[in-house]
């Protein structure tokens, strides 16, 4: 393990006395919910079958441009390999859901923009990874010197697989991983231990005969239970893919410029789904009911003054614009919407100018 706590007489490799692991245990998920998540489990780190299910996706090449799901090997799929010594993994759940704009309104209305939920607020790597450096240290104040890494969305790691066998949850048919008392609004964060910590009973399917994601799915990118073809998602082509976005999915986008949650909004468990309390995740810039017009007119220097700390920052300001031209093609046609999109036909981005032209042809 590459980070250690401060020293002490505790040996990881001496033995332990199962009720005292067992206590740990116990204290570990009391100073997790003392920090703010919402549930905390432990699992090992054996993901032998999702591995195969994982290289099974990549061979299909379901993933598209997202290169970096395959780039790191076996690391993704084997927590000892990508941090060796790893034992067990702490991990957590935090919810995100704002007390924001109604989702269904945002999305009946074409002239404004809609923003995936978890990304209306400051990014939360920084805010989970804190926490989890916070639990290593209550966890080294009872114990001493041990081995640990925090991750939070920031490594190749199959986090939804870890938390279902921590117990957090199990794994939708839209690939998102639920629990049955609070739905899938929230993140997830890691920490890999070299502790032989007692582990969670991994949580079971309750999605039952339910194929309420899949029908859905505006691009029909659930291809089967547990199955998503990333290329025809929405959150893939506004977020991952930085090129043109092809001409027969725009329409499909709708207002749609930055993710998608109409899997997670159609999903019963998600009426269990609590308000989050987070200051970080309330919206910010007024982006839960914002006009596409007024983003499309932000120039560089002021998606990045506004975008900073969060997520959205990282797309660039090309695919901002790119996103929401699309989404300007798909708006009523209008005066204010037609010049706004004439106002960048002339942009220094090729890939700008492309998606302008189409948005135009659409109001034509």
């Amino acid at each position: 393990m590459t980070e250690k706590s401060s020293p002490s007489n505790f040996d990881p490799a001496a033995p332990i006395d199962a009720a005292q692991l067992t206590a740990l245990v116990h204290n570990i998920k009391a100073w997790g919910q003392e920090l703010g998540f919402q549930q905390v489990g432990i699992a090992d780190v054996d993901l032998s079958k999702h591995e195969d299910l994982l290289n099974s996706w990549l061979a299909e090449g379901l993933h598209g441009d997202m290169h970096y799901m395959s780039k790191h090997g076996t690391k993704r799929s084997r927590p000892n390999e990508l941090e060796p010594g790893t034992l067990r993994v702490i991990s957590v759940r935090i919810d995100y859901l704002p007390n924001a704009h109604d989702m269904d309104a945002a999305l009946a209305a074409p002239e404004q923009a809609y923003i995936s939920r978890y990304a209306l607020g400051r990014d939360y790597h920084k805010l989970i990874r804190n926490r989890l450096q916070k639990l290593a240290n209550k966890i080294t104040s009872q114990i001493g010197e041990f081995g640990y890494r925090a991750f939070t969305d920031s490594a190749p790691i199959l986090e939804k697989a870890l938390a279902n066998k921590a117990g957090l949850g199990w794994l939708g048919k839209h690939t998102n991983l639920i629990n049955s008392d609070a739905g899938s609004w929230f993140f997830l964060g890691e920490l890999f231990i070299d502790l032989p910590l007692p582990v969670d009973e991994a949580a079971s399917d309750h999605c039952g005969t339910c194929t309420a994601c899949i029908d859905i799915c505006p691009t029909q990118a659930i291809i089967a239970p547990n199955k998503l073809d990333a290329r025809r998602c929405i959150s893939y082509l506004t977020i991952e893919m930085r090129g043109s976005i092809p001409p027969q999915m725009r329409p499909l986008l709708g207002n749609r410029i930055y993710g998608c949650d109409d899997c997670q909004l159609v999903c019963p468990w998600n009426r269990f789904a609590q308000l989050s309390h987070e200051v970080d995740f309330m919206p910010r810039h007024s982006l839960d009911h914002v006009s596409l017009v007024e983003l499309f007119s932000w120039d560089e220097e002021t998606f990045l003054e506004r975008m900073s700390g969060s997520s959205i920052r990282r797309i660039g300001h090309e695919c901002w614009l790119r996103n929401i031209a699309v989404a300007l093609g798909n708006a009523p046609t209008t005066t204010e919407i037609i010049n706004a999109l004439k106002s960048r036909a002339e942009d220094k981005s090729e890939l700008v100018r492309e998606h302008v032209i189409w948005a135009l042809q659409q109001h034509a």
